[in-house]
């Protein structure tokens, strides 16, 4: 069998397991093409973007298993995970895509909701009388 690069890629509630193998640039997301797992256009964009930066795009396929969070979530972690493989395949492209911000974890997440109110941050209306 083909020689495997393994990374895993997290955003939000997301975790992406990405396995890279040489072929024709075919992207395989949950047993689905990405067209048919992702909608919308930005998605299948932002996913791919680590290809494009570090100039194989169409050089590997991707096998991703994701779970967890929402499209937008998963898209951005499988693009961490894509990121991370191609780091495993060559070092050398470490500085290319840590320059783009690719190999850095998103932190932010949900900030949770607060007793006696609507949301996180919303209040109720005051009243003073």
């Amino acid at each position: 069998m083909a020689i495997e690069y393994l990374a895993t890629g997290r955003r939000k509630r997301s975790r992406a397991r990405v396995i890279l193998i040489p072929g024709s640039g075919k992207v395989t997301v949950n047993d689905k093409s990405i067209e048919e797992y992702f909608p919308r256009e930005t998605l299948r964009m932002i996913l791919l973007q680590p290809f494009q930066v570090a100039g194989v795009a169409g050089k590997y396929d991707a096998i991703v298993n994701v779970d967890g969070g929402g499209l937008s979530g998963q898209a951005s972690a499988i693009r961490h995970g894509i990121a991370r493989a191609l780091v495993n395949l060559n070092p050398d492209l470490k500085l290319k895509l840590k320059k783009e911000g690719l190999l850095t974890r998103d932190p932010r997440e949900v900030e949770r909701k607060k007793y006696g109110q609507p949301k996180a941050r919303k209040r109720f209306q005051f009243s003073k009388r």
